[in-house]
């Protein structure tokens, strides 16, 4: 034999199921072949390598020596092509759901707890897209998506997911130079930053009883990590989920303002497009969303 030569694929399966099975029948039905065809590949085999593999007895075969030690590297070689063909191989179509939201939520909340989802639903195969635009439903291919504002999005459907508690917070030296508010009411007077839609200042200040909130006025963002980076600037107040500015409170470098508020209107939402009712893979997610949220 050629060293460069590798001996037949289809060989090397018979001799592989006829040594583990110790029975030509028993290999030729896993194979779907004729027992005929299984000793025909193995005889084929040992005349590429020059040496017996099997003793041929009345109704059943056994190793040679040199069978024996030809049957653990082929064995271990085929499992390494099934681990290998595993690792490369796509997921089927119907078990991937592809999620869009922005960096900051997949970032701060979603991405610490994915262990648990794949822990709960193994046949469900999560991708992540993150980007800002809704309308990138048809870009990315993304099958739902996350967003959080009011929920209203023309032309898409919305689901409330959950309510987070936010805070006002400003950065250390700005509350140096305007000190610290007495009041909500003391806030109108501070330069804000606002989420995309300048709805959460807004309704921030109703639930505090002040009325006459006026105009929102100053820059917005439509990711919350940007508003976190204007924030910490020292551009202005900004409302943000309490749970994911405990570190910079923690460290200083935010202050808080007020204290934290749940406004039910200005939650996460799962949105997707057109009228479809959502998929079971999507409806396992939302409620995993809902119960982590809970928790």
């Amino acid at each position: 034999m050629s060293p460069s030569r590798l001996p037949p694929l289809n060989a090397l399966r018979a001799f592989e199921a006829a040594a583990r099975h110790l029975s030509v029948k028993a290999a030729a039905e896993e194979l779907c072949v004729t027992p005929g065809a299984v000793s025909q590949m193995v005889k084929t085999l040992e005349q590429h390598l020059g040496v017996a593999l099997f003793l041929r007895m009345n109704r059943r075969i056994q190793l040679t020596d040199a069978g024996r030690d030809f049957l653990p590297p082929v064995r271990n070689a085929f499992r390494q092509i099934l681990a290998a063909s595993a690792r490369v191989a796509s997921p089927p179509a119907s078990r991937v759901l592809v999620v869009g939201t922005t960096a900051f939520f997949a970032s701060a909340w979603l991405i610490p707890r994915l262990a648990d989802f794949h822990a709960r639903h193994p046949e469900i195969d999560l991708q992540i897209v993150t980007g800002n635009a809704l309308a990138a439903f048809g870009r990315d291919g993304a099958d739902i998506a996350i967003r959080h504002g009011l929920g209203r999005y023309p032309g898409l459907q919305s689901e409330h997911l959950l309510t987070v508690a936010v805070v006002p917070v400003a950065a250390a030296g700005l509350v140096a130079t305007l000190g610290m508010p007495r009041s909500a009411r003391d806030l109108l007077d501070w330069p804000r930053v606002h989420d995309q839609a300048r709805s959460g200042w807004q309704l921030w200040f109703a639930a505090q009883g002040v009325e006459d909130a006026g105009m929102p006025r100053g820059p917005a963002f439509d990711d919350g990590g940007l508003l976190l980076k204007a924030v910490a600037a020292g551009q202005g107040a900004g409302l943000l989920p309490a749970a994911m500015v405990a570190d910079e409170l923690a460290s200083g470098r935010l202050v808080q303002l007020a204290d934290q508020a749940r406004l039910e209107e200005f939650a996460y939402y799962l949105v997707w497009p057109g009228r479809a009712a959502l998929p079971d893979k999507a409806r396992a997610f939302r409620d995993w969303l809902r119960e982590s949220g809970a928790r």
